[in-house]
């Protein structure tokens, strides 16, 4: 595998299906490594960066946000903020880096963002998306989509959310990724917010149905193959979450379940195998920065689901995770995890 960073370069080539499958933003969660890691798995699932917001790249060190590997593709970026403008420089610095796609956070309900007047809040101001949608999509030739919630608080009318795309389609959005539950702004953490408001899948198929034009794009509470394939049923996507992160191997399903690639996935030993000269690339282009550096728990930190529900799984997760390895600094670590496990578990 040849291993470069990207910026400034021509999109790969992009699968005929898009956005069937995709990873969600995940704070914390899908960073470059770990983006990485999970293109070892499928070879055509879209991926999402975690948020960027406008300010840190109107302000802060651009290519620590936007960096990644050509590998990668597709991968779009998702961008957090309100103002049109910034999010219309924004935009364009993405498409410069090499991102198949710009996408809105307009679902996150955490109190940081609130206080940075995006996300979820930005449900309740349609005007100012569509505003912020056509900004972006006139700096930029990519697609510009939005992820959104249902509703706010306790608006569960569907003609809130309803209205809400019909507004920002006419501003020319024709992606719509839709969790499918409620943000609570007030008095509940986002990982509540994951899993206190109900699931109203029917909310989200109902979109479809009165918008058949646009794409529409169903996430939340999706963990098996048996229910993205009914949820394909009533719209034209389905992203992952937690999911894809903790049960990666998951996705190994992919290509050929919903891309009609037939090529053969890597096994679990092959994607450790093809993690290693990434890895091995990383230290080395990142030794001795500030904070001492990347450090190799950086990267295997993103691994420990591979061999979820397998024998040995547990000494697996033990050796990724014994810091006297981890300090040595060693991705051969990956391999003497593996064979920890049971034979069978490769």
């Amino acid at each position: 595998m040849t291993i470069t960073t990207t910026k400034n370069t021509a999109n790969a080539a992009l699968p005929v299906n898009g956005r069937r499958i995709s990873v969600a933003p995940m704070m914390d969660w899908t960073d470059r490594h770990c983006r990485m890691f999970h293109r070892q798995i499928t070879r055509h699932t879209w991926f999402y960066t975690e948020m960027v917001t406008t300010g840190a790249l109107l302000h802060g060190d651009v290519p620590r946000h936007l960096d990644f590997n050509e590998a990668e593709h597709p991968v779009a970026l998702q961008l957090g903020g309100s103002e049109p403008a910034d999010l219309a420089h924004s935009a364009r610095l993405g498409e410069q880096w090499g991102y198949d796609e710009i996408n809105l956070n307009c679902g996150c309900p955490s109190e940081r963002v609130q206080k940075g007047a995006f996300g979820a809040c930005l449900m309740g101001e349609a005007q100012l998306v569509a505003d912020c949608v056509k900004a972006m999509r006139d700096a930029v030739q990519i697609d510009v989509t939005v992820k959104h919630r249902i509703g706010i608080d306790d608006v569960t009318s569907y003609d809130f959310v309803r209205d809400f795309v019909g507004t920002v389609a006419d501003a020319g959005c024709t992606t719509f990724i839709v969790h499918a539950r409620n943000a609570i702004l007030k008095g509940l953490s986002p990982k509540e917010n994951r899993e206190i408001p109900p699931l109203r899948y029917e909310v989200v198929y109902r979109l479809k149905q009165d918008f058949p034009d646009m794409e529409i794009i169903l996430n939340g509470g999706v963990r098996t193959l048996e229910e993205i394939d009914g949820h394909l049923q009533h719209v034209d996507g389905v992203m992952l979450g937690r999911e894809a992160y903790h049960n990666p191997y998951l996705m190994a399903a992919f290509d050929a379940r919903y891309y009609g690639d037939d090529t053969p996935a890597m096994t679990r030993a092959e994607v450790l195998q093809a993690m290693i000269p990434y890895m091995q690339e990383q230290l080395r282009l990142h030794s001795g920065g500030k904070g001492g550096g990347l450090r190799l728990n950086s990267m295997t930190r993103h691994m420990l689901g591979l061999v979820t529900g397998l024998p040995g799984a547990r000494a697996f997760r033990q050796t990724l995770s014994d810091s006297s390895r981890l300090a040595e600094g060693n991705p051969a670590l990956l391999l003497d995890a593996l064979a920890r496990m049971q034979p069978q578990a490769a």
